[in-house]
């Protein structure tokens, strides 16, 4: 059973850093492709970031170009969102997740607020 487990997430300063961590477990990820969405109170998740499992290939929200890195390490089974110069805006809580066939797996999600 696909389980996703992120971590990281806390309260930082408008210009502070966090690093986000979705441990992945349950079968190979080596076809998929992996992403960050976010959901702010009152309003929809939205895409952050992904990447392909099985190469270097990456996209971003337009919102977090320049700011944030997403990466992964295979070894470890975990992808990371290097979140860097963080803005109040940007306080939500952070999902990772994988889409499988018909099927898209979640993690519970972990809260970035970002005072000002």
């Amino acid at each position: 059973q696909v389980q996703l487990v992120e971590s990281g997430g806390g309260l930082v300063q408008a210009g502070g850093s966090l690093r986000l961590s979705c441990a992945a477990s349950g079968r190979s990820f080596r076809t998929y492709t992996m992403g960050w969405f976010r959901q702010a109170p009152e309003k929809e998740r939205e895409f952050v970031a992904s990447i392909k499992w099985n190469g270097d290939s990456t996209d971003y929200a337009d919102f977090v170009k320049g700011r944030f890195t997403i990466s992964r390490d295979t070894a470890k089974n975990t992808v990371y969102l290097q979140m860097n110069s963080l803005k109040p805006e940007d306080t939500a809580v952070y999902y990772c997740n994988v889409q499988i066939g018909l099927f898209s797996y979640w993690g519970q999600g972990t809260q970035v607020t970002v005072s000002s």
